[in-house]
């Protein structure tokens, strides 16, 4: 059986349908070795190569696109190409995708290695003993018209060419090209932010497996009322990450709300500014928490409910107000419509959630290859109004988000206003959205024991 259908056969039969899973579940039993991520991850690439390039290329307008890296100073994007046994670039590694005819891009690789399998090797030291003559001699060879080198002004992501390789590019172009050289920012942003269908048959796991991991953590297998610590719970999910040999690209952080006279603090809330808390029967608890696996990212976040003596579920007034973030997700995910700007989307959510009664705060964003991705903004906390560049950028099929944002609600029972804060990875293609392994839509409980 070939090794890709063998990884998703393994990855499908696992259940992972369930909006909140319980620890049972086992979407870790499909976690691959380091050997066969490192196969996977080579196969997706090539695909990527194959599949996806040509037509961003062909859309964006771009003849050759150019990377250019010093080991340990890797432009993003071309961090993305690398093969996965190479955990850096290698002295100055060139990379140069080249359109062809019949909707076909040739790949290939100016360094002092063989680059993987999907870079035709293009420095033959013994006919230009220099490496930037060889990029000069393959660029004449190609007569690219447009040469797209990654300049970005509003995504760092797309930014990769630092001052000193463009500085040496240009004085060693021929002058005829030196005109031709634009940035390649369309093309960039869209090879990191579009998705291709074998990419999202494991992300559907990946986003499992996070949710398996917060369902454990907030459990009575990990809390214990009136000892743990919010703390304590923030080093239980990095260590329960590396005992999967996973990794986190944030540090997960807890936020409890619970009746006192302390009001919410945004940047307090993710700044794990609410330290060393004892959680206590009947606290509000938060948590903000991703994984990398497979060069993909997850960022979730979700609410617990520390059951007092007696109860057996939430009480109802914190139940309806839950509810109210869920009704928020629906509002603003039923905005997506292609073509249309994260500005446009993040206003018309705000203004039909307000009329509705909502006290809203949206800052979603793309997710994928990075955890904050390049693609469209769609609000940020402190930039409710609009985001300049990237929410002005349009919405695009086969991208994927983090739909992130809160409701703020008053509790009369508690006598202050709390923060419904909720974070789910959704895909957009032309059937909608929809949510990767489903979304919370109860609190998951804790019972006082």
């Amino acid at each position: 059986m070939p090794y890709f259908l063998r990884v998703c056969l393994a990855i499908t039969a696992i259940t992972i349908s369930q909006p909140v899973m319980s620890f049972g579940d086992k979407a870790t039993d499909a976690i691959l070795s380091m050997q066969e991520r490192a196969a996977f991850i080579d196969d997706i690439t090539q695909k990527r190569v194959e599949q996806l390039l040509p037509r961003l290329m062909e859309e964006s307008g771009i003849d050759l696109w150019l990377m250019i890296s010093r080991e340990y100073n890797e432009d993003p994007i071309l961090k993305t190409l690398l093969p996965a046994k190479w955990l850096s670039a290698r002295r100055t590694t060139m990379f140069v995708f080249v359109k062809g005819s019949n909707k076909s891009v040739k790949a290939y690789a100016i360094a002092p290695y063989k680059v993987g399998s999907i870079f035709e090797k293009a420095w033959d030291k013994n006919k230009h003993p220099d490496q930037w003559q060889a990029l000069q001699a393959l660029i004449t060879e190609h007569d690219p018209v447009k040469i797209g080198i990654n300049q970005s002004k509003h995504w760092a992501h797309a930014d990769g060419l630092v001052a000193t390789d463009k500085e040496k590019l240009l004085s060693t172009l021929p002058e005829k090209y030196q005109s031709r050289v634009v940035s390649a920012q369309a093309l960039a942003v869209s090879w990191l932010e579009q998705r291709i269908p074998d990419e999202m048959l494991v992300y559907e796991n990946i986003v499992a497996m996070a949710h398996e991991i917060i369902a454990q953590g907030f459990s009575n297998e990990v809390i214990k009322v009136g000892k743990t610590t919010s703390n304590d719970l923030v080093w239980w999910f990095r260590e329960r990450v590396r005992a999967l040999k996973l990794q986190t690209w944030f540090h997960p952080s807890i936020n409890i709300q619970r009746k006192n006279k302390k009001n919410f603090d945004h940047v307090e809330s993710f700044t794990n500014g609410y330290k060393d808390n004892v959680i206590m029967a009947g606290d509000l608890i938060h948590v903000d928490f991703g994984i990398t696996y497979l060069r993909l990212n997850t960022d979730t976040q979700q609410h617990a409910y520390v059951l007092r003596q007696g109860e057996i579920v939430a009480p109802t007034e914190l139940t309806s107000a839950f509810n109210t973030g869920n009704q928020l997700q629906d509002i603003f995910t039923g905005n997506f419509l292609q073509g249309r700007t994260g500005n446009e989307v993040l206003k018309r959510s705000r203004a039909q959630a307000i009329e509705q009664g909502l006290k809203p705060t949206i800052y979603t964003h793309p997710i994928g290859y990075h955890g904050h991705a390049a693609g469209t903004t769609l609000g940020m906390w402190d930039l409710q109004q609009g985001v300049k560049g990237s929410g002005e950028y349009p919405l695009h099929y086969n991208t994927a988000y983090s739909i992130e944002l809160n409701n703020a609600i008053y509790l009369p029972s508690w006598q202050k206003e709390i923060r419904i804060m909720l974070e789910e990875e959704a895909y957009f293609d032309d059937q909608g959205v929809r949510y990767l392994d489903g979304r919370q839509t109860q609190l998951h409980l804790i019972e006082n024991k």
